[in-house]
């Protein structure tokens, strides 16, 4: 019979981690969280900001599990995840067992695992904790704000706009960003621009160059801006040409490309985002899956270690094993002098957290792919990869640029260049697993000064210029990072909640403003302009750090917070409902002389002919599917 009791959050971690701990232990799950704020007024006391907690109703059987499990043990091992939540849970359990009076002379203490291997559980376990009360307390002040955001600002939006809108600390300055993206494009005006390019021949092997001056003028962007001054400047120069170009000059540079970090949360949904087109939700549901365990032959073991972490720190045991790795895969040449460390940009990465990496580099992608699914066979080898080409040496480029004379008229010039040592880019290989590295770069022709080449033709192509791009899963997580909004664990709830409200649509994989966004995004910016702030929000989530690092207290936070915001909503209560549904007049209607108008109505944006003063009832019907407010 077991003696000692561990509590985790989710059954396939139970599983794996009771197999490493034998039957002196016994494992069990608390399926999420055992405790919430009461879902009605008065959860958080907005005076004292005592929290009115109640168990989840919805968990309820196994809540009575960990009840029955701790009634038989001697002691309880708290081991929910390692990150702000986690802890949360933790206290919770600690709390409603103190409730229960199951606890009063058993000895209670918090492990944290960062990866489910048997050496780290053991490791854990030998040296338990007492639970954070900064990490706790900067977690309920998380949620009393979430929730006096939300449960104050919701109801607004219900009588101003449309019931069952919902408002969020985090997930309103996402949307701004987004509806802000989608106005710089509607209002982005095409600038027309004319490209000059030769195309050329040596011996068979066919390259192009581009104009780069032409008489004593610099050849810019914008210098031809119409087709009849392209077509002048073309004949010129294949006049000047006479069917050669001269070799002018070659400039010749050797570039390092360094490796980049190992992964982070939002780095991992970035990539596998652009990658395999996988929603930062499906993202973080497969690294789960790897960090809990998969049976890779000889039973379940955690694969990837903690991905929810804003670390690029690996542990000195990985890094020795990883270099190790390199010296006999790839040979001491490819594995530098001393290991890479390359610094976190996060303020509250914590040092116990490591970048996403594998438990063992030995277990290759190739050797356990027969046990993984085609997803995880994915992702398990993009951290894998990375983790590796981290602690390699950089590649080593050789670029070329040659310039070519045309004749008395201009200069063309053609770059290119060749992988002189690939360095870690055996690994994680150009226009593969980086995009960003991907380049047009051509193999050229070995040249010499003087030189004359063969010129095929002369071709010019009209250009527009482009708005900015719509925002990806990828690039929002991506500008969410860099305005300090949200943290490693957000990210993927952020996208959903925008999605699941319907205030983004996502078309060929960007993000959309819906009607009902932009009506939400403008009442929101001109009337809780600070609440959506960029600014404001990470200073807000700086805060929040500071809570957790012990350097803040979290009650003075929220009294000042509450202060400024209660006033805030009291003052918006009186705007009329005209002016936030954006009513716009259109027109006349030529049957009946009435104003058409659009506005935002309960189920959606809609057509009005007439108003609620004519005699007759007006005509109302919703726009079309591609016709926006």
């Amino acid at each position: 019979m077991s003696k000692n009791l561990v509590i985790v959050e989710s059954p396939a971690k139970a599983k794996t981690i009771n197999k490493y701990l034998g039957n002196d232990f016994q494992v069990i799950a608390t399926f999420g969280h055992v405790r919430d704020l009461v879902p009605k007024e008065g959860a958080v006391d907005t005076e004292t900001f005592q929290m009115n907690y109640e168990p989840v109703k919805k968990n309820k059987k196994n809540i009575d599990e960990i009840f029955k499990a701790v009634k038989k043990n001697d002691t309880i091992y708290l081991a929910t995840d390692p990150d702000r939540e986690g802890e949360a849970i933790s206290w919770h359990v600690q709390e409603l067992l103190k409730e229960k009076k199951l606890i009063k002379d058993k000895p209670v203490h918090r492990v944290a695992f960062y990866e489910i291997t048997k050496s780290a559980v053991t490791e854990a376990v030998d040296n338990p904790r007492k639970i954070s009360e900064d990490l706790v307390n900067a977690q309920q002040a998380r949620r009393a704000l979430d929730y006096l955001v939300g449960f104050n600002l919701s109801p607004l939006l219900w009588k101003k706009i449309k019931y069952g809108l919902s408002a969020g600390r985090v997930q309103s300055p996402a949307l701004r960003l987004i509806v802000e993206r989608e106005k710089e494009i509607e209002a982005f005006v095409p600038r027309e621009y004319w490209s000059v390019t030769a195309q050329c021949d040596k011996k068979g092997q066919v390259f192009s160059a581009n104009l780069t001056r032409f008489e004593k003028d610099k050849a810019g962007q914008f210098y031809i801006t119409d087709g009849e001054r392209a077509t002048t400047i073309r004949e010129a120069l294949l006049t000047s040409a006479n069917g050669t170009l001269v070799v002018d000059n070659i400039d010749k540079k050797q570039r390092k490309r360094s490796p980049q970090p190992p992964f982070i949360t939002s780095t991992l949904q970035q990539d596998a985002s652009r990658k395999f087109g996988f929603s930062a939700k499906r993202t973080m549901r497969i690294a789960q899956q790897l960090y809990e365990g998969i049976d890779v032959g000889s039973g379940e073991v955690g694969l990837i270690t903690y991905m929810r972490t804003d670390s690029v720190n690996m542990a000195k045991q990985a890094l020795d094993e990883i270099r190790t790795f390199i010296n006999g895969e790839y040979g001491k040449e490819n594995c530098p002098e001393k290991p890479n460390f390359y610094r976190t940009k996060s303020k509250n990465a914590q040092e116990a957290h490591e970048a996403i990496r594998p438990t063992s580099v030995k277990l290759t992608p190739d050797s356990i792919k027969k046990h993984l699914s085609a997803d995880q066979l994915k992702l398990y080898g993009l951290v894998w990869k990375r983790a590796v080409a981290s602690q390699m040496v950089p590649a080593k480029i050789n670029t070329v640029g040659v310039d070519f004379r045309c004749g008395d008229k201009g200069v063309f010039r053609a770059t290119g260049s060749t992988i002189e040592s690939p360095g870690y880019l055996q690994v994680y290989k150009i226009g593969v697993d980086d995009p960003a590295e991907n380049t047009d770069e051509k193999i050229l022709p070995k040249f010499e000064i003087g030189e004359q080449v063969g010129l095929k033709d002369i071709v010019n192509e009209q250009h527009f210029t482009k708005p900015p791009g719509r925002f990806s899963e990828a690039t929002l997580i991506k500008a969410l990072e860099e305005f300090g909004i949200g943290r490693p664990s957000t990210y993927a709830a952020i996208i959903s909640t925008l999605t699941s409200r319907e205030y983004v649509e996502l078309e060929a994989k960007r993000f959309h403003p819906t009607d009902i966004g932009r009506v939400v995004n403008k009442f929101l910016t001109e009337h809780f302009t600070r609440y959506v702030d960029y600014e404001f929000t990470a200073q807000l989530e700086d805060k929040l750090d500071e809570i957790s690092r012990g350097e803040n207290q979290w009650i003075p936070l929220m009294k000042e917070f509450w202060k400024n915001f209660s006033k805030q909503v009291e003052e918006k209560e009186k705007i009329p409902k005209s002016e936030v549904v954006q009513a716009r007049v259109l027109g006349t209607d030529p049957k009946s002389g009435k104003p058409v108008s659009v506005r935002m109505a309960r189920y959606g944006a809609m057509a009005q002919i007439g108003t609620v003063d004519d005699e007759e009832k007006p005509l109302f019907a919703s726009l079309l599917k591609d016709q926006r407010l």
